[in-house]
């Protein structure tokens, strides 16, 4: 029983899990029946389950069957109302397919406008946005093309700032954007482009500054020339706050050939450059070029070209042929990246190099003065051109850098020029070398450069100027006294008279009086002389100018030098002339008598040194002219020259005697040999006329007690053992024609009977003619 009940109890839990089953079944969403009806199938009772599901399905069909018999009629009228409905919905479908069709036919020209209003807002949409984002971006291109025009054209520091802004102002606005992107990657690169190019330009410059240094150092030795020229047209400065003299007492002299000398110095080569900067345009153009956009056309070689220009037009400055505006350039723009002292060192470094290859003088710089004014002209380049720069820019080079640079080079170029110089024997490229370092120094002072010590360079080369006149004077002299036919200059009219005494300074007032033709007492070479004397002196005059020295230091040189070729040179030559073996009486009498007005001519001499220089003979420590002593020496040396000729041309005659002591009868006139010999004396004491009585008479003494003791000397020859009286007889006639030329008078100034005395000895041969023989 109790199992009876068990089962009925699970059969009526069984039931009711069934019912909830087809409830939940009833009521859930088909979707989710699946976990329901799983639960059915895990049980073992789904047979029963089928049964009340499908008793509860009959029971449903019952409920429907029973609803719709219920609703039948209202069923069928509401089926014939929708059978009424589908017809006339099928017009109005109709109706509404026509009149759709014919709203698409209408409506296609709509559509297609619509679709093109709709591309045409799209197209407008896009384009407003594009155009949005073009103002945005096209200042980025219009300053990258800029920049790029710019960098074509070399404009490299208007460039920089162009990229400075381009980076910092405009790429920021659009840095999203690829093309940004790619131009802020290419911005280091672009610097170190301009940087390159513009170090480029900075080298091309110095290599150019390096090869036209001569040039811009000729163009500024022009100016100081033009300069020096026109200060001293009419005066000829001797020193600093010292007295000047006038060019006219030069009688022209001075100032034509002072011409000459710049003329030769500053040779006439085609000038460079066609545009001219002032320091003020070249330094600001920068300015102008950055602020300008437009492109420019420039000369980055450092020299512009300068048209030919007319005589009398201005000589362009330096500074005024070179276009600085690499340099400026390259300062500028290493100065804005940062790099200033970089470029700084290097500019100096590499002036420094091309100063020394400047300062190198060529080997053969002695030669001529082309060698000396090209060295000279570099030199003056490379300081114009640093001068400019300093005082253009700020700090790129400073006076402690100039002032270093100046003392090299003027060590370098003293030196080179004591070594040169000391090689030069013409006295006419000395003379040009000296014109050349004053205007040289000249130039360089302007610019403010001390050169005070080429200027005590210039005082030792003014010895070896000296020594090289000397040298070139001997010469001249030798020329004169070899080319002079030693006769006494004819004049035949008033004109050629004055010509002469306008040469010589010669007062004679009884030769004056005489009648034409005439002749000066003197030869063609004491004019020459003389004037070569003025000439000599006009050379060291030359010197002497712009070496900034007192009227008294020139006048002591000028003193000293002419003593020198005084008593050095013209003695020296003179005393050739006199010891030389073919020279005759008749030319060493013309030589006392030339030397004679010569000594007399000193005066005049110290009277024209005193003119150009105005320092009085009376003042302190003036040198004297020793022209007198030369003279005197020289007539001494010549008067000694003719004692001893006489004396030789007397032994040649004697040598022709031919006496036979053992003769038997005498002649009845003297000796051949005798007469000829009295007949030179009378025709060469003649030639004596002009001569200072003494040397006359100095002469014919001698020559007579030389004949005396000559003939003294026959008589007591060894080999004269026995004489004849006929020999002895012979002897006395000659002996008695010998006095009868003494008591003649040969030379006038003698007192009665003082020329006979030369002969007394001989008058013991007549005490011998009453002799027969007489054995020695």
């Amino acid at each position: 029983m109790e199992r009876g009940k068990m089962a009925e109890a699970e059969s009526l839990e069984t039931a009711a899990e069934h019912e909830r089953i087809l409830r939940e079944i009833e009521s859930t969403d088909t979707a989710c029946i699946g976990p329901t009806l799983r639960s059915v199938y895990d049980g073992e009772e789904h047979g029963r389950f089928m049964e009340k599901l499908e008793s509860r399905i009959r029971n449903h069909d019952r409920e429907i069957e029973k609803m719709c018999n219920f609703h039948y009629q209202g069923f069928v009228d509401s089926i014939t109302e929708l059978l009424k409905v589908r017809g006339e919905a099928h017009r109005l479908k109709n109706q509404v397919t026509d009149t759709n069709r014919k709203l698409q036919h209408e409506g296609k020209e709509l559509v297609i406008a619509m679709e093109e209003l709709k591309q045409c807002r799209l197209q407008q949409r896009n384009i407003s946005a594009t155009v949005d984002k073009l103002m945005l971006c096209l200042p980025v291109l219009e300053m990258y093309s800029k920049l790029r025009e710019q960098m074509k054209t070399k404009r490299h520091y208007p460039a920089l700032k162009t990229l400075e802004h381009l980076e910092h102002t405009y790429l920021p606005q659009v840095s999203h954007y690829r093309f940004c992107k790619v131009m802020v990657d290419n911005i280091p690169k672009l610097r170190e482009e301009i940087k390159d190019v513009s170090m480029s330009d900075l080298k091309d410059f110095l290599e150019s500054i390096r090869k036209h240094s001569d040039k811009i150092g000729e163009t500024a030795m022009k100016q100081g020339a033009k300069n020096s020229q026109s200060q001293s047209h009419y005066w000829i400065k001797l020193g600093s706050g010292q007295p000047k003299f006038p060019a006219c007492l030069s009688n022209r002299h001075m100032e034509a050939q002072q011409q000459r000398n710049l003329d030769n110095i500053i040779s006439q080569q085609p000038r460079i450059g066609s545009r001219k900067k002032s320091k003020k345009d070249a330094f600001t153009s920068l300015d102008t070029e950055i602020e300008s956009t437009s492109p420019k056309s420039e000369q980055d070689s450092g020299i512009l070209d300068v048209e030919d220009e007319e005589e009398d037009e201005e000589v362009p400055g330096a500074q005024e042929l070179v276009d600085f505006s690499p340099v400026y350039r390259c300062l500028h723009i290493y100065s804005v990246l940062g790099a200033r002292e970089t470029f700084e060192n290097y500019y100096r470094k590499q002036r420094r190099k091309q100063a020394r290859l400047v300062l190198q003088p060529p080997s053969n710089m002695h030669e001529t003065l082309d060698g000396y004014r090209k060295y000279f002209n570099q030199i003056v380049g490379f300081f114009v051109v640093e001068d400019h720069i300093l005082h253009t820019t700020q700090g790129l080079v400073n006076r402690a850098y100039i002032d270093e640079l100046w003392e090299m080079a003027l060590s370098k170029t003293i030196a080179a020029l004591r070594t040169h110089s000391s090689y030069c024997s013409d006295p006419d490229l000395v003379l040009d070398l000296k014109n050349l370092i004053v205007l040289f120094a000249d130039t360089l002072q302007v610019y403010g450069f001390p050169v005070n010590q080429l200027f005590d360079m210039l005082l030792e080369i003014r010895d070896q100027y000296s020594d090289t006149l000397l040298k070139k004077w001997a010469s001249v002299f030798r020329n004169i006294l070899d080319s002079d036919n030693y006769s006494p200059i004819p004049v035949s009219s008033e004109e050629l008279y004055k010509k002469v005494v306008g040469q010589f300074p010669f007062q004679d007032t009884e030769l004056e009086k005489q009648p034409f033709p005439k002749k000066f007492p003197f030869s063609e070479f004491v004019p020459k002389v003389y004037n070569q004397i003025k000439e000599f002196i006009y050379a060291c005059l030359k010197f002497s100018e712009d070496l900034h020295l007192s009227s008294t230091e020139v006048d002591d040189m000028i003193r000293k030098s002419t003593n020198l070729l005084l008593t050095r040179t013209l003695s020296s030559s003179l005393q050739n002339v006199i010891k030389r073996k073919n020279v005759g009486l008749t030319e060493l009498v013309q030589i006392i008598i030339n030397t004679t007005h010569l000594e007399k001519s000193c005066k005049y001499l110290e009277e024209f040194i005193t003119n150009i220089t105005n320092v009085l003979p009376e003042t302190v420590h003036t040198t004297k002219l020793y022209g007198t002593t030369t003279f005197k020496d020289a007539r001494h040396a010549a008067e000694e020259e003719i004692y001893t000729n006489l004396n030789q041309k007397i032994d040649q005659f004697l040598q022709l005697a031919d006496y036979d002591w053992m003769a038997g009868d005498s002649g009845s006139k003297a000796s051949d040999y005798l007469t000829d010999l009295i007949a030179f004396l009378r025709s060469t004491f003649a030639v004596f006329t002009h001569l200072p009585g003494k040397v006359a008479q100095t002469a014919c003494m001698s020559a007579c007690k030389h004949l005396a003791t000559s003939l003294m000397q026959l008589l007591l020859e060894a080999d004269v053992r026995q004489l004849s009286l006929g020999a002895l007889q012979q002897f006395n006639l000659d002996v008695q024609e010998c006095e009868q030329f003494a008591r003649s008078g040969p030379v006038p100034g003698f007192q009665e009977d003082t020329l006979q005395l030369a002969f007394i000895d001989l008058d013991k041969v007549e005490h011998q003619e009453r002799c027969p023989e007489m054995s020695w």
